[in-house]
């Protein structure tokens, strides 16, 4: 039987994802405590077991949550069920704000302990789901809409948990490094599409500006530095077990370079047989910042 534990930052929105699933067909249990996760599991497989079935458990079970706890009953299950872990997260400023939009507490917030501190704990308790994840989500930016369409990216993508997949995220170093990446490369030492007039307006993912990033002797060169390394890398992460690999390429605001950088490793890892996916994180927000917008488009 198939379960997927959702699990996660408070305010990451877990609440809206579970709500999709439901709609989606499954069944959906939200905020159970560690300690029954073995029942339902069992319980699950007595009634419906040919429904898939996704599990809300994080924080607000309190002095009841226990990560190694839920990893323990997922280690015990694994002959018996297919179990996946779902997390989201979101950066702190991000959390904050979503906070004071909603106006609830955070289920770590006590008298003497800020909001900033009260997120930055819930990271510390959840670090051992993080790390064991199948799917990790930033959600940082992302409308409902997108969310529930990534998760759903995310789910159908993941056929099996043995197998390594390899996400690559383009983003900008102004907005910080994402989290959840795994290597990070800097390709700010890169000429910048930026700074010229008749190319600044478009995006890696359009041929001007790709076709300017991919045409530097110094693309070229570190290329073909890059693509070994990855490939030698990949089979020693799944050697080890990891399931998934996050791949981060930045440069200064994540609209240019990075994503041609990004979109052209992509497309060689899919060319060996790969199992990989790229997204944009700052491409939206970069483009939006913009003084100059499309008039200048040729």
């Amino acid at each position: 039987m198939r379960f997927l534990i959702v699990t996660g930052l408070s305010g990451a929105g877990k609440t809206s994802v579970l709500k999709h699933l439901e709609d989606s067909g499954y069944q959906c249990i939200d905020n159970l405590p560690p300690i029954l996760l073995t029942q339902a599991f069992s319980l699950c497989e007595a009634v419906q077991p040919d429904r898939r079935v996704a599990l809300g458990m994080d924080s607000r079970s309190g002095a009841l949550f226990d990560a190694e706890a839920i990893l323990t009953a997922i280690d015990d299950s694994r002959d018996k069920h297919e179990v996946s872990i779902l997390f989201l997260e979101a950066e702190t400023e991000t959390l904050i704000d979503r906070y004071k939009e909603t106006r609830r507490d955070h289920p770590l917030a006590r008298e003497g302990v800020t909001l900033e501190q009260a997120i930055a704990g819930e990271r510390e308790m959840l670090q051992p789901l993080h790390e064991r994840a199948n799917f990790v989500l930033s959600t940082g930016g992302l409308t409902v809409r997108q969310l529930c369409a990534r998760v759903d990216e995310l789910i159908s993508r993941g056929e099996s948990q043995q197998t390594l997949r390899t996400e690559i995220m383009s983003f900008g170093y102004k907005r910080g490094i994402p989290r959840e990446s795994d290597l990070v490369f800097d390709v700010r030492f890169l000429p910048n599409p930026f700074y010229i007039r008749d190319i600044r307006a478009y995006t890696g993912l359009e041929a001007p500006v790709r076709d300017f990033v991919m045409g530097q002797e110094q693309t070229r060169a570190f290329l073909e530095k890059l693509y070994p390394l990855i490939e030698y890398l990949l089979p020693l992460y799944q050697r080890e077990g990891k399931r998934r690999l996050m791949i981060a390429i930045g440069c200064t605001g994540g609209a240019h370079r990075s994503v041609a950088i990004a979109e052209a490793l992509c497309d060689h890892l899919r060319q060996l047989g790969q199992t990989v996916s790229v997204v944009h994180r700052d491409i939206a927000a970069e483009e939006a910042s913009w003084p100059f917008r499309r008039d200048e488009r040729g």
